[in-house]
This record gives structure tokens, sequence and C-alpha cells, in this order.
């Protein structure tokens, strides 16, 4: 843990952040479109590049993370922990969230080398799930924390949304999907829920929505429906200053946290129609964050609410 959260969810989060950055930076720097046009046949060299590429991203990212965190703190035999009563199984969504995008990404960089749909099942989409799946086991040989079962099959369930989609219906017909809003909670709290906004959005789980994001024409197949309109189903949790009500209590804190339920409409930016790939590219890369429009709250204790614009 890093101040209360888990060091997982913090690295995770800062690793899909440099991706995304990564994707920007290759986005900013081409000159021709064809840049981004996937391969019709396999293309040695880019592959080769996005093979070493991921490596040196999660060989640099896992190292970092051994030396900057674990390395400071007593080693144990390898041992679980259960803590999936902890901040409402916000943590466990975002684990799911982000195995998910980045085996996307991993799927999607193999497409563009031409790669066999095969190889991108296997060698892409397991890209986050295997980033993860070690930095379990550095929690699991920890004596401070352990592996937790919650966060692993959160981490199988994001990466076989992808694949299983890809499997049955050879598109992503449903999406996670990311938004957030400043609470008051992080200034009760800072050091664990952030202080400023680049922390809050990592660590407050209060602001934070996720999302299975639905596109209806791939359901329905009616040209009434627009291609790229979606239906959102959001969950977030509310109250949370620790992880559970028992350490709030022992560190003079009460709390009452409670479950929020949303429906909303959503974009799916993958579907805008659009000739130019360097524009397919940037819908790809923002399609990891839900839209800001009108929806309906359900809530432990609030009955239902509406929100003019939900973020």
């Amino acid at each position: 843990m890093i101040n209360g959260v888990p060091a997982k969810c913090i690295f995770k989060k800062f690793f899909y952040l440099g991706l995304l950055f990564c994707c920007a930076i290759n986005l900013i720097s081409a000159q021709e479109n064809s840049f981004f046009k996937p391969s019709d046949t396999l293309n040695a060299k880019r592959t080769s590049s996005i093979y070493i590429g991921e490596s040196v991203l999660l060989g640099t990212t896992l190292i970092g993370l051994n030396q900057l965190w674990y390395k400071g703190y007593p080693k144990s035999s390898f041992h679980f922990i259960n803590d999936n009563s902890d901040w409402l199984q916000m943590d466990k969504l975002g684990h799911f969230y982000s195995t998910y995008h980045l085996g996307r990404f991993g799927a999607e960089m193999l497409e563009w080398s031409g790669a066999s749909k095969k190889s991108q099942l296997l060698y892409g989409a397991t890209l986050g799930f295997g980033f993860l799946t070690v930095v379990e086991v550095f929690d699991g040989f920890s004596q401070e924390w352990g592996a937790s079962t919650g966060d692993m099959i959160a981490n199988a369930s994001g990466t076989g949304l992808f694949v299983m989609q890809e499997l049955l219906w050879q598109e992503q017909r449903i999406i996670p999907k990311f938004s957030y809003h400043k609470t008051r909670y992080a200034d009760l709290r800072p050091n664990t829920l952030g202080d400023g906004f680049s922390e809050e959005i990592l660590k407050d789980y209060n602001g934070q929505t996720y999302w299975l994001s639905f596109n209806l024409y791939s359901f329905v197949k009616k040209d009434v429906i627009p291609k790229w309109l979606n239906l959102a189903f959001g969950y977030n949790g509310k109250g949370m200053i620790y992880g559970n009500n028992q350490d709030a209590f022992s560190n003079g804190f009460y709390q009452s946290p409670s479950r929020q339920f949303f429906l909303s409409l959503d974009v799916d930016l993958t579907k805008i129609n659009s000739k130019s790939h360097f524009l397919k590219t940037i819908f790809s890369v923002f399609n990891t964050l839900k839209v800001p429009a009108p929806a309906l709250q359900v809530g432990d204790f609030n009955g239902v609410k509406g929100h003019f614009i939900y973020f």
C-alpha cells in the first residue's frame, strides 16, 4: 500500500497513463496518415518494435516498483489476503478496467503490425493480465501485504471480457469506461485520497465511476439508431475515508459508505465514421473515458436522482 492505498493500484494507473502518453507521442510524431493504418500482411519491423517497446515499458515499470516500494519492506513466504470487502470493491473495478484496456491496446497494436487474430488474442490481449499478475506476485511475497484473490479474478475478468467479445462477435460491443469528479473526502485524508486533482483522480475512489457502455446498434442492427450511440451503466462508492469501517473507527473516523448506480447515454468514439487512421487512433485512445451526459442515479439512501450532466 501507499498511504493506505494498495501500491499496485497506484502503479498500475501510472503504467496505464504512461501507455497513453506513449500513444500520444506516436500520434504527434507521425508524419503520414499511413503510419496509423493497420498492415494487411505481417510487418516484421512493426511487430519487433511492439514486442521490444512493451518489454522495455513492462520491465522498467516492474523494476521501478520493486526498487521504489517493495524493497523497503520485509519479505515473507508467498501468501494471500482477503481484501474483497475494502473500498466497496472500487479497486477491483479498477483492475477490471485496466486489464481490459491494456489488453485492447495490446491487441490493436498487433493488429497494426498485421499479426493474425490468434496472435492478437494470445500475445496482445493478455498484456494487462500478465503485468498485474506479476504485481500480485510481488504483493504475495511481501510480509506487509499479500496477493489478493479478488484482484486476480478482476484481472482475469477484464481480459476475458475483451477476448470473449472478439471470439463471439468479432467486435467490442461492451466497453468499460471511466469518469471522475472531485469530492470533499480527499480533504479529510489527503495523504491517502490525494492532494490536488492529479493525485485525487488516481487515489480518491469516492470520485471515480466505472461504467459498462453498451453499443445499441451492434445489438439491434436498426438503422434508426446511430452507430455511435451507447447506453452506459455506472457504479461508484461514496463516503469512504478508509478502506473499511473498522479501520476508520480505529483511527477516529465515522464513515457511512454507500453504493451508487447510474444509467446514462454515451458515445462509442470508435464507431464514428472517419477515413483518417490518425483520427481512428485518437478515438481508440479516448474511448476509455465516459462522455459527460445526463444520468439517473440510484443510491443506497438517496433513492432516484437525476443529473443534468454527470462526470
